[in-house]
């Protein structure tokens, strides 16, 4: 590698990989990533390790599941001190910056989760995983006009505009500042497509709930499809008007020569169930919650492709140093870890401590006393309708596979 890349990771919350157009689905209006993804690898197979945003947010940048990240609860922080990417990169000579949703810091456990208070409170410079600049907000699902504070704002400013659109532009900002010649590591943090599915989303009018298509994993009939289809409606305008908003921080690069010398990493930290088997939210092992979109555009695209083995985005910290220590990038070991280290006592989500793994073919969930609780054949049963974890046979044979497979994403 002649010159070390920039490199730009863009992380958006609750978006599930099913919902784009270049995975099939015709209701996600999404034609920057439909292009993105014809020019990149395309991990069809990739999971969060926990589906739930601190947890993997945690994961994402330390490389580490929990609970050795230190985040073992829903409302711990991230410890101060704590080694990321940052550091990492920083010792590879690159200028490191993130913008947006941070959701790692010390946060009232009393204060209403969506809302100004902990849309504005102060992440001290201590708390900010050892980035250079860094310019965001710790929560609050303010989806239009965020409070953002940091290097250069030491109080909280609200910014006006769709929250996708003020902080990709911020990053369009400082990408734009060229800087000291160093190569840059850039990290965009993204609540969209997260809830309220009502709110706003920079002109883009929902569907028509009666013209949302439902897989037939969503109970028909009942209060769960009339939730569905309404949340869906807003969660598609959402995905929608963040696609724009990546496309145009893209666009800024390409308009400054900078593209063909940036890797570019899109993923989400975990998807939402939207009514299938019934449930809603995230913290389920299913695949609605724990599959993820990921795409990895290499510099001058010299790599492009679909890999259809099972990857865990815990591992893109450690792939991204592997690239820079040895122009390889890491192949996926197919086999992922999931799990769920603590129970988030939220309306919705999942009632339980579970942990499993998860191949291109086959998922296997123990509950928190080792005992099988799901079982699904993905090949054959994509939409996880047989539960086998009462198949003594099944549950044995995968985790023959398993151990026959000693890497783990």
């Amino acid at each position: 590698m002649k010159q070390r890349p920039d490199i730009l990771w863009v992380v958006t919350t609750q978006w599930r990989a099913q919902a784009t157009g270049y995975a099939g689905d015709v209701q996600a209006r999404t034609p920057f990533l439909d292009t993105l993804a014809a020019e990149s690898v395309n991990y069809t197979q990739a999971v969060t390790p926990h589906p739930f945003g601190p947890f993997a947010r945690a994961a994402l940048l330390t490389g580490k599941r929990s609970p050795e990240n230190g985040v073992v609860d829903y409302y711990d922080p991230l410890p101060v001190g704590t080694r990321t990417v940052a550091h990492a990169m920083a010792e590879r000579g690159y200028r490191t910056a993130y913008f947006g949703k941070w959701h790692l810091a010390e946060r009232s456990r009393t204060a209403p989760l969506v809302g100004e208070e902990h849309a504005r409170m102060i992440v001290p410079p201590e708390a900010r995983g050892g980035f250079d600049h860094w310019e965001g907000f710790e929560s609050g699902f303010l989806l239009n006009d965020p409070w953002v504070h940091g290097t250069g704002r030491p109080e909280p400013v609200r910014l006006p505009g769709y929250q996708s659109d003020v902080i990709a532009g911020l990053a369009a900002d400082w990408l734009r500042q060229g800087g000291d010649g160093r190569p840059r590591f850039c990290v965009v943090s993204l609540e969209a497509p997260h809830p309220p599915y009502d709110a706003p989303a920079a002109g883009i009018q929902p569907m028509d709930t009666a013209a949302v298509a439902l897989p037939p994993n969503v109970p028909r009939g009942g209060d769960v499809e009339a939730k569905a289809r309404r949340e869906l409606a807003g969660y598609y305008a959402h995905i929608e008007a963040t696609d724009r908003a990546i496309g145009r921080l893209w666009q800024s690069l390409r308009d400054a020569g900078h593209d063909e010398q940036t890797l570019l990493v899109f993923t989400s930290v975990h998807g939402d169930m939207h009514g299938a088997h019934g449930l809603f939210r995230k913290g389920w092992p299913h695949e609605e919650s724990v599959r993820v979109p990921l795409l990895v555009r290499f510099p001058a695209r010299s790599r492009v492709g679909r890999d259809e083995r099972a990857v865990s985005i815990a591992g893109l910290s450690p792939a991204v140093i592997h690239f820079l220590d040895t122009q390889q990038w890491p192949e996926p070991a197919g086999v992922a870890e999931i799990s769920m280290p603590s129970v988030v006592k939220l309306p919705h989500q999942c009632d339980r401590v579970w942990q499993g793994v998860r191949t291109a073919e086959r998922k296997v969930i123990w509950d928190e006393d080792g005992k099988p609780w799901l079982a699904f054949d993905l090949k054959n049963d994509p939409g996880e309708r047989d539960n086998r974890a009462d198949d003594a046979r099944f549950v044995a044979e995968t985790e023959a596979m398993i151990r026959g497979r000693p890497d783990r994403a």
